[in-house]
């Protein structure tokens, strides 16, 4: 069996069409069932291909800030912390394969997304209830560091941390009602944004590990690879 062809990436593409479907069309609670099913396929076909169990802890966490997301409002505070969980996963792997080293030489990338984050949290400031403002900028801070530490390593994970900050960015935005929040476009853009980044985040990250495993021991697995690494052909 292909990895392309697992029934758990077959899975996870089903739910998101679907999810993007029912979401569009507002059916509730179908829409929030289907979200909650998009992280737990790709952490079960992460374990299927022999991940990063790292990997499958912050899919784990996507689960549960997007559980706590779609319960009540007054968790919302307790589902941004299980997605700060979930960053706080990512950063750590790409900085165990030498993201940190790779920004000291290329400070451009940190220095453009510090610079994003920082208008962005000044632009929803005013409008932020005043429980949100404290930990905004803390997440703000995570959603750099898997951004920036995911584009050091890997140019697909980079894509999907850069996606993972755009569509939180527009949660912020709705949340600071700079946007409305409410409306069809917004949800889709949020959810495909969402589900993308996470693709992206996984596949970047799978990716490289077999090709590190491919390369064999001689392999430096801190350089950077700006390939797209062709996916494993078997389990």
């Amino acid at each position: 069996m292909t990895a392309l062809k697992s029934p758990w990436l077959i899975a996870f593409a089903v739910a998101s069409v679907v999810h993007l479907v029912l979401n569009g069309a507002d059916a509730s609670p179908w829409d929030s069932i289907t979200k909650c099913l998009l992280a737990p396929f790709l952490a079960a076909w992460v374990i299927e291909q022999d991940g990063p169990r790292l990997l499958v802890v912050a899919l784990g966490f996507c689960f549960l800030g997007d559980l706590f997301l779609e319960l009540d409002d007054d968790v919302f505070v307790i589902g941004m912390a299980a997605f700060a969980a979930a960053h706080i996963c990512f950063i750590r792997f790409f900085v165990q394969r030498g993201a940190v080293d790779r920004l000291r030489r290329r400070p451009l990338i940190l220095v453009v997304y510090v610079a994003a984050a920082i208008g962005l949290v000044a632009w929803c400031w005013g409008g932020l209830e005043p429980g949100l403002r404290p930990v905004i900028p803390i997440y703000a801070a995570l959603l750099i560091g898997t951004a920036s530490t995911s584009l050091a390593t890997d140019l697909r994970a980079g894509i999907g941390g850069a996606l993972f900050l755009v569509s939180d960015g527009i949660i912020a935005l709705g949340e600071a009602d700079r946007i409305d929040k409410e409306t069809t476009g917004t949800g889709l853009a949020i959810m495909g944004l969402y589900i993308l980044a996470i693709f992206f985040l996984t596949t970047g990250i799978l990716g490289r590990e077999k090709a590190t495993i491919a390369a064999g021991p001689g392999f430096d697995p801190t350089v950077r690879t700006d390939c797209w690494p062709r996916l494993p052909d078997t389990m």
